[in-house]
């Protein structure tokens, strides 16, 4: 299976989804949803939200963490930023 996957190419306004390796670096993940998925947006998709993000109010990004893929345990269902 390729490394990178666009599940939901649309979430909200400003986000969308892919299945990935879960050692799949953000440059990675980025280049793939860029490629096969442009935002429309003149920066393009430019961040991958992990478990590491702050807590924002705002966007509720700590809902958005990685998960592990239901249809395959070694891969991870990452959100993408515009």
């Amino acid at each position: 299976m390729t490394r990178v996957v666009v599940t939901r190419p649309i979430i909200g306004i400003c986000f969308m989804q892919v299945c990935a390796c879960a050692d799949c670096t953000d440059t990675e993940m980025l280049a793939v949803a860029n490629l096969e998925n442009p935002s429309g947006t003149s920066n393009g998709w430019v961040r991958v939200i992990r478990e590491d993000e702050p807590a924002d109010d705002f966007w509720h990004l700590e809902k958005m963490v990685p998960v592990v893929c239901g249809d395959d345990p070694t891969r991870k269902h990452f959100i993408l930023v515009c």
